[in-house]
């Protein structure tokens, strides 16, 4: 990684969302298209800006990375600090769930014929460079905790909206009623991935 251009992976990513949206819609497409691209962004860890890796003692965080400007996609890092987990909720949306840094425990939820929740298969640990997908197609209830008890955790998502701003539910896992939310994001401020100065002067000298 070049140390004058510290955000050129996150930039890179960026391009090949912005590429793939403009291709498709289709969700299998974009999900298909996505991973691989979230893969090579989660092999090095060095990129993410120290700011948007820093942990709550309350509660987990989740900063904007970058928000394509017609909402088609989204990209965030996800921090927990030790022990911190979700409410069962969905997300409304695909999305792609990357682990950078620690651990991450999640189980899957769907819903019964009486209306209540259940676990869907065995929980799941993500660990670095381990992809999972999300969606009202393929799996959109689930809660998700630190794996890591001692330390925090980090991922990183992208999802086919602006998910900060996106109407979606947490749910009462034994009753299976939803109470509706809007996460909105951890930081007013977001990485500026354009400013390539650096690396342009060093280029030329």
């Amino acid at each position: 990684m070049n140390d004058l251009d510290a955000l050129a992976p996150l930039r890179e990513f960026v391009r090949g969302m912005t590429r793939l949206v403009e291709r498709t819609d289709d969700e299998a497409a974009l999900l298909a298209g996505a991973r691989p691209l979230l893969a090579a962004l989660i092999a090095d860890d060095r990129w993410l800006p120290a700011d948007c890796a820093q942990p709550d003692p309350k509660f987990y965080r989740q900063y904007l990375l970058h928000c394509d400007p017609l909402e088609r996609f989204s990209v965030v890092s996800f921090v927990w600090g030790p022990g911190q987990k979700t409410p069962v909720h969905d997300h409304t949306v695909w999305g792609l769930v990357g682990m950078l840094r620690g651990a991450e425990r999640g189980r899957r939820y769907e819903r019964a014929a009486d209306g209540k929740l259940r676990p869907a298969g065995e929980e799941q640990v993500l660990e670095p460079g381990a992809i999972e997908a999300v969606s009202p197609t393929v799996g959109d209830i689930h809660t998700v905790a630190n794996a890591l008890a001692d330390r925090p955790s980090v991922s990183i998502h992208v999802y086919g909206a602006n998910i900060g701003a996106v109407r979606r539910d947490v749910f009462d896992p034994d009753t299976g009623a939803a109470k509706d939310f809007v996460s909105g994001y951890s930081a007013a401020t977001v990485p500026n991935l354009w400013d390539r100065s650096a690396a342009v002067r060093a280029a030329a000298a």
